[in-house]
């Protein structure tokens, strides 16, 4: 008699048990396994045949369920923000990111990269960089508020898994403005060489509108707040400046006796800390007609244009006199030096000396004179310890040629009376 076994699962879980043999059983997955949910089971299994009374017995199972990389990097928030202060130190840490990924082992292995892209035409790597591990970001430059005020920089996370999961998030570096930028004056415009002259009547009016001072500040926030402050002005009573637009008006009536020529110096101010500052020059004319101004303000551009020629002219003559100095200078030590080389190569110099005797040569020692010209031939040989001397009678040359080696004096030879009456005879000197 066969007797037939049930198997049975005790607890509600995602497995059945399938018979494809008689007593033989199979245990299979009823739905999808979650390992991210539930990565272990434990499957308690109870067989009971068909006896009267029945039996059974019970084996418990454990199940491990690994892992595959179903589960891409997940961020905490889609868009990261930060601020930072402009002229920032290069290399200076922005913020962190960080991903999560519910997978195992290099499922779960996490890496971050900027995602190529550009800002003002450069690549976003040549301004930021981001730690592959740890996700922080940090600046590669020095950030300028008046440049670019926003960055967007698109980062992923990659896991490790084959194939790589990717997710993408967007992050927003906010350049903070600081007051590094002194206001620039837009009028009245500053020329340099030329003479601008704002016209006052002297008809004019207390509170007449002369003229206005307008000036921006490429800052944001209060640094680009503007003050105007009157710093100087040549009648402190006559004009005032509006502290906040600017404007230059006449506080009193003008009068005859007010000079033609009034300058003014506009000190404007921003609202940083610290503040910073630019100064303008306003020169008025008071005066009814163009020709008393024409007149007044040509003798003082005259005066100018008189300074600046004789201020290049005395730097131009300055130069002048320093070059021709130092060319003298250099000249007589070149002199020097040549003068020092030739007394020393004279000094060290090994060649003979061959003296040069004037016609009809006398004897300063009182010895005598010769009372004919001749010409002295000195013969030598190297092997020979004598020296023969000839005398010749010369017609017209006057020059004693001696070999500075022979061991004859010009004495003996002067005693030698009988000899010198035959100028054809050889003389023979030990």
């Amino acid at each position: 008699m066969i007797c037939y076994v049930h198997i049975n699962i005790d607890e509600n879980l995602p497995f059945k048990i399938k018979s494809s043999l008689r007593n033989y059983y199979t245990l299979v997955t009823e739905q999808n396994l979650d390992r991210e949910k539930r990565s272990k089971y434990n499957i308690t299994l109870t067989a009971t045949d068909e006896g009267l009374p029945t039996l059974s017995s019970k084996k418990s199972v454990v199940l491990e369920v690994t892992d595959i990389n179903d589960n891409a990097p997940a961020f905490g928030q889609s868009v990261y923000s930060t601020k930072v202060m402009e002229n920032n130190s290069p290399g200076i840490a922005l913020l962190q990111i960080y991903a999560t990924d519910p997978d195992q082992g290099q499922n779960a292995r996490i890496s971050y990269f900027l995602i190529d892209s550009e800002v003002n035409g450069n690549p976003v790597s040549s301004y930021f960089s981001i730690n592959t591990e740890s996700g922080v970001i940090q600046s590669l430059r020095s950030l300028d508020y008046e440049q670019v005020k926003e960055y967007k920089i698109p980062v992923k996370a990659q896991d490790g898994g084959s194939p790589p999961l990717i997710t993408n998030a967007t992050v927003i570096v906010r350049v903070q403005d600081q007051n590094d930028n002194p206001p620039q004056v837009l009028y009245p415009v500053q020329t340099g060489g030329s003479l601008v002259a704002e016209m006052v009547p002297r008809s004019a009016d207390v509170g007449y509108l002369v003229t206005k001072v307008v000036a921006v500040d490429v800052d944001s926030g209060q640094n680009a707040w503007l003050s105007y402050k009157l710093q100087k002005a040549t009648d402190r009573a006559l004009f005032e400046v509006g502290l906040q637009n600017g404007e230059i008006r006449t506080i009193r009536q003008v009068t005859d006796k007010d000079a033609v020529k009034q300058r003014l110096t506009v000190i404007v101010e921003d609202n940083g800390q610290p503040s910073r500052s630019a100064t303008v020059i306003v020169n008025v004319a008071v005066a009814d007609s163009f020709p008393e101004v024409l007149s007044e303000f040509t003798d003082f551009t005259h005066d100018k244009e008189y300074n600046d020629n004789l201020t290049f002219y005395l730097v131009l003559a300055l130069a002048v006199v320093s070059f021709l100095l130092i060319t003298c200078l250099v000249v007589i030590i070149s002199v020097k030096i040549y003068r020092w080389r030739q007394s020393r190569i004279l000094y060290h110099s090994n060649l003979p000396v061959i003296p040069y005797y004037p016609p009809r040569y006398s004897d300063t020692l009182g010895t005598g004179t010769l009372q004919h010209v001749y010409n002295y031939e000195v013969c030598r040989t190297t092997d020979s310890r004598k020296s023969d001397c000839k005398f010749g009678r010369a017609g017209s040359q006057n020059v004693l040629i001696m070999d500075p080696s022979s061991t004859g004096t010009m004495q003996r030879i002067q005693n030698e009376k009988s000899i010198l009456d035959e100028p054809d005879s050889p003389l023979e000197v030990s």
